[in-house]
């Protein structure tokens, strides 16, 4: 969903559809692409290769360093998958654990299992799931109150399971998120700077949440955070 390259070359994807948007009200009409290894984008970023990177290039403290972030745009965050109406009111794993009759499914040694326990939540409250079509049937028979799993993860299973019932909280509060950004060379903060402006105009409006949520990624959380929290981040 980050990036996709179809059978005639034309990069899509929700990185790429997004900053094709913002170049366009720059008065950029034509977006060229450039494809690159993982490990060659930001080599090729500063040698001049390419403007800009839009691929899920995450932002981590040394590349930060490396290159001019945008703010965020693409996140992976925890979600939770619970009943229609969120009966229990679910916002965080820190809720899991004082509604002392709740319990929460999640893979067995992952990261929701290791916040859940961590936010107080009883290991005998934690269910381990073994695969995400057993979660969500779990929690359709009422034997786990919510599925815990990041939130393409998520979205992927409810499309799958097209079950009106179920609804995905996302972000949980107080859990991790992840974010890539556009990532420009050092010394192009002029141009970054542009981008962050319409891409602050397209969250406000919502036509940020149009191009991204399709692709399953949460447009509340890349509003929930910042280049500087990311870029701070140990």
């Amino acid at each position: 969903p980050y990036t996709a390259v179809a059978a005639a070359g034309k990069v899509s994807g929700a990185a790429p559809d997004v900053a094709r948007e913002i170049f366009k009200r720059l008065g950029v009409a034509d977006v060229a692409a450039s494809i690159s290894e993982y490990g060659a984008m930001i080599p090729g970023l500063q040698a001049g290769r390419f403007d800009v990177v839009t691929a899920g290039l995450f932002m981590k403290p040394e590349r930060c360093a490396a290159v001019a972030y945008s703010e965020p745009v693409l996140c992976d965050a925890e979600a939770m998958l619970v009943k229609k109406g969120n009966p229990k009111g679910f916002k965080s794993y820190e809720d899991v654990a004082k509604d002392t009759t709740a319990t929460i499914g999640a893979p067995g040694g992952g990261t929701e299992e290791k916040l859940a326990l961590n936010a107080g939540v009883p290991r005998d409250r934690v269910i381990v799931v073994p695969d995400g079509q057993s979660g969500v049937k779990m929690l359709q028979d009422g034997r786990i109150d919510a599925y815990s799993l990041p939130v393409l993860s998520i979205n992927d299973l409810v499309k799958k399971a097209n079950d009106p019932n179920l609804e995905v909280i996302a972000p949980v509060q107080g859990a991790p998120v992840y974010c890539d950004g556009a990532a420009f060379k050092k010394g192009d903060e002029a141009l970054r700077d542009a981008f962050d402006v319409e891409l602050a105009k397209m969250k406000k409006s919502g036509e940020f949440a149009k191009i991204i949520e399709p692709y399953g990624f949460s447009a509340a959380a890349a509003m929930s955070t910042s280049r500087d929290k990311l870029c701070a981040a140990k």
